[in-house]
């Protein structure tokens, strides 16, 4: 085609070469795999650049942000009525660094925890722990008890610094469990002696040898199905996954980052923190996430970007619109936000949440704490809408090699292999399969540290002889489809996909089906245990709209119209087998999440669909076109082996 065109006349051969290129871009993805190409290798140069020169620590970007004439006066962090340029948060942290050195004794390569909610104060400790040369460990807010103590313990941590609001999660039997911890509070009063100290700067030799797989930092998992694992958080991974992010979204100098997502998670403390400060932007936060605040707070801070996790854009979609009291505006789109940018935005909100709230681009990710890669989805049409991941020929060629998507066998919740060859089976495209990332065999330190002395579970995210004899490879326990135009879709967690009629049924998939009827507000699917069957039936645990709800009756039972248009709404939508079976109408904000708003299943497919485990919700299982009430006249008809479903 380019020599025909090249024998053509100019005009017409120019006007052949631009369409021959828009073919090979639409074709290929060239245009998006350039772009993302172009924010990782300057990132990789930077981060190497600076691990040779004693600089990995991030500690001194700070210090140069703050130290520059360009930059030192440019607002970095902003909280609640708080602001600090770089230059006083800089000075901030020396005080702060001084204290914990001079009066509680920190060392270098000491790991000290931290119980906060999203405060300045907890930021700027964060710093003044790596400028000592010491570690956080950072601790999920809202854990008590038990998996409190597990946390700490597993840290060796001697002493925790505490946010005032949460201390009374930190009670006696923690503290008497732990008597060799020092429990402090960080009270105002603290906080001003903290701040009467010198602005000291700590010798470089307390972090100036930190290699780029050096721990910067523990977070931990959520623990949901056991207690937390303390995840090493290295400072490469800091320094690229913020870096290259901030780039590929083009953040720049000028940019407001805002987020209420918990920093004791890596979506906030990495995609959001660490991106910011790369960027060398201003980022501000809010203590905890609120629906009502949410937008006022964006307002206020004037945000260009702002983060989102798991169910977050549901819940700000669900909410009524605000109107300036004044003028009776509607203020849905009286914002300066230009990206949203989190993970977990399901493909039923995705669009309604951008023309809602007036969002040009969502940029969605996929990645997990411990991990070694991710997948990224720079989305600003329909093309890509509901893709956790996308990439083009070019990305492919390079990097290709290091993913795999296999089979799995959800008998054992384990990667299938091959009778005859022991090896794994990758999926054809667009089937679902476990998405796996390439390990240095000999070196998987290099690119998965693991969780921090617990080899148990770091050995059970490696697997060996996947598909060749010695080859390694990081299990992300998550089933994902990857299509013929190379886009990557979210399926489900392995161990929340469950068989029924010998069919394998994605939750996240039945989940997405029911969440666009416009009734529901929220949907979690699990499969429940029942008795005389084999395998999981589907069960969904809704939040209905006000207006589906008949009055009284504790808002569990929907109307007549609501169940028989459920009923059609999931059989046009679902395969026999996969339909949901059962509906358990809750109350809004009665569903177990985390804290990150993402969506807990083990209470709920504990408590299956046994009249007197399930509490006031409505049970209704699927009776010809139409849900129906289910009880103990309908359990026990299941029970006596007279309804086979």
């Amino acid at each position: 085609m380019a020599s025909l065109a090249m024998s053509l006349p100019p005009p017409v051969a120019a006007s052949a070469l631009v369409a021959i290129a828009a073919y090979a871009n639409g074709r290929f993805a060239l245009s998006y795999d350039y772009g993302f190409l172009s924010s990782i290798v300057p990132t990789m140069a930077s981060v190497v650049w600076n691990e040779y020169r004693g600089r990995a620590n991030l500690f001194y970007r700070l210090e140069a942000l703050a130290t520059s004439k360009r930059s030192e006066n440019r607002l970095f962090l902003r909280f609640e009525d708080k602001t600090y340029t770089y230059a006083q948060a800089y000075d901030t942290v020396l005080r702060y660094a001084n204290w914990l050195k001079e009066r509680r004794g920190i060392k270098k390569g000491e790991l000290v925890a931290l119980d906060f909610q999203n405060t300045d104060t907890f930021l700027l400790l964060v710093i003044a722990l790596w400028s000592l040369g010491a570690k956080p460990a950072l601790i999920n807010y809202n854990l008590t008890g038990q998996p409190l103590i597990h946390c700490v313990k597993r840290a060796d941590a001697r002493l925790m610094l505490i946010d005032p609001v949460v201390a009374g999660n930190v009670g006696e039997d923690v503290r008497s469990v732990l008597s060799d911890v020092s429990f402090e509070v960080v009270t105002p009063e603290m906080e001003a002696e903290m701040l009467t100290m010198d602005p000291v700067r700590p010798p470089d030799d307390l972090r100036a040898d930190a290699q780029g797989q050096d721990m910067a930092m523990l977070i931990y998992t959520s623990g949901t199905t056991g207690l937390p694992k303390g995840a090493i958080v290295t400072w490469r991974k800091l320094t690229v996954v913020g870096n290259f992010t901030a780039r590929w979204i083009g953040t720049k100098s000028s940019d407001v980052y805002y987020t209420a997502m918990p920093l004791y998670h890596s979506t906030a403390m990495i995609m959001g923190f660490s991106h910011t400060l790369g960027a060398g932007a201003t980022f501000a936060i809010s203590r905890k996430f609120s629906t009502s605040h949410f937008w006022d707070d964006v307002r206020k801070h004037n945000a260009t970007i702002i983060q989102y996790v798991g169910e977050t854009c549901r819940y700000l979609l669900s909410a009524p619109s605000i109107t300036d009291p004044k003028t009776g505006e509607n203020l849905d789109r009286k914002h300066k936000v230009r990206i949203a940018f989190g993970n977990g935005l399901r493909p039923d909100v995705w669009n309604r949440f951008k023309e809602r709230f007036g969002i040009e681009t969502i940029a969605e990710f996929y990645a997990a704490t411990e991990g070694s890669f991710a997948t990224f989805n720079l989305s600003r049409n329909d093309f890509t809408k509901g893709a956790v991941g996308r990439s083009g020929s070019l990305f492919n060629l390079l990097v290709g090699g290091n993913i795999a998507l296999v089979q799995v066998d959800h008998e054992t919740d384990l990667p299938f292999r091959d009778p005859k060859t022991g090896f794994c089976c990758r999926v054809k495209t667009g089937e679902p399969g476990e998405l796996l990332f390439r390990l240095p065999p000999n070196d998987i330190g290099s690119r998965f540290q693991g969780y921090y002395g617990d080899k148990d579970a770091t050995n059970k995210k490696i697997m060996r002889d996947v598909f060749s004899k010695g080859d390694a490879w990081f299990r992300t326990g998550d089933v994902v489809k990857w299509d013929n135009e190379n886009r990557v879709y979210f399926a489900d967690r392995i161990g929340d996909t469950f068989r029924w009629k010998s069919e394998n049924v994605s939750t996240a998939e039945v989940a997405q089906v029911v969440g666009l009827h416009p009734a529901v507000r929220e949907a979690n699917v699990y499969g429940v245990e029942l008795p005389r069957h084999e395998g999981r039936a589907g069960c969904a645990a809704v939040v209905l709209e006000p207006s589906a709800l008949l009055p009284g009756d504790g808002g569990a039972q929907p109307s007549n119209d609501t169940l028989k248009s459920l009923a059609a709404h999931v059989k046009r939508g679902l395969p026999k087998y996969a339909l949901p079976l059962f509906i358990r109408v809750v109350k809004d904000g009665s569903l177990h999440t985390t804290g990150t708003n993402k969506q807990q299943k083990h209470v709920l497919r504990g408590e299956g669909v046994e009249p007197g485990k399930t509490g006031q919700d409505g049970i209704f299982w699927l009776k010809g076109d139409a849900y129906a009430k289910f009880g103990p006249k309908e359990w026990n008809e299941i029970t006596a082996g007279k309804v086979k479903l």
